[in-house]
């Protein structure tokens, strides 16, 4: 009884190993692609998405901007402690942090003479240089003053000391996480970077040294940044893993 195209195609589909079905091993060397898990690639997207619009909005002036403004009045509290939290944004707080934690990671990496154990690190610090290059110009560009509790100038969005505090904790955790024996040991490391982000936001806006919409802008900046290096260090150790 011959066989018809379609049928010979489904049989092919559906043969095992060995049989050149999907099944086959792969051939030795070979790179094999690795997609982007669904949800991951969603969550990388939609950062980038609210931040464009935000940025849209303060950019023309849009009626997000009026609801931004009810929102910071209704939050503004000057305090020592709204200080205190905010001051864990600053370069000379959060950096510190990150510095230690990469070196801890180098040298560990070092002693257990692990690959490109440098690579990590210097990813991270890359990471916190092209902080200040992207929000610098952005700054200059959208000149959007500050709240009424502060000096009058411009040059407030997106918040700096978010994105410093962001990206410094953040990648401090991403580095130390595979050094971590534990998933409760990771978990709280990811937790605390997050405590830390969250008491700076809070701090910014309760003491109101940047509107709302400045800390959510560079919450989804971040969110892009980190995501980016995240999967940079899983495709790294994927990589080295593989060697």
């Amino acid at each position: 009884m011959s066989t018809s195209p379609d049928q010979r195609s489904e049989q092919s589909s559906e043969s095992g190993p060995g049989e050149g079905g999907p099944l086959a091993p792969a051939v030795p060397g070979e790179a094999r692609p690795r997609p982007l898990p669904l949800p991951l690639s969603f969550l990388f997207g939609l950062p980038a998405l609210l931040f464009a619009l935000i940025t849209w909005q303060v950019a023309v002036d849009g009626p997000l901007l009026r609801l931004d403004d009810r929102l910071s009045r209704a939050l503004v509290h000057p305090d020592r402690l709204s200080e205190l939290l905010s001051d864990l944004g600053d370069v000379q707080v959060a950096v510190p942090v990150l510095v230690v934690v990469a070196v801890f990671v180098a040298l560990r990496g070092q002693a257990a003479s692990r690959p490109r154990w440098w690579l990590p690190p210097v990813a991270a610090f890359l990471l916190m240089t092209l902080v200040p290059m992207i929000v610098v110009p952005l700054k200059e560009w959208t000149d959007r003053p500050g709240t009424p509790v502060v000096p009058p100038a411009t040059g407030y969005y997106p918040s700096g000391h978010t994105a410093t505090a962001a990206v410094a904790y953040g990648s401090a955790a991403l580095v130390l996480l595979p050094w971590l024996g534990t998933v409760l040991a990771r978990r709280l490391a990811v937790a605390a970077a997050g405590v830390l982000v969250l008491a700076v936001s809070y701090g910014l806006v309760r003491r109101g040294y940047h509107w709302p919409l400045d800390v959510a802008a560079s919450w989804c900046l971040c969110a892009v940044l980190l995501g980016g290096l995240r999967l940079f260090l899983r495709r790294a150790g994927a990589d080295r893993a593989e060697s």
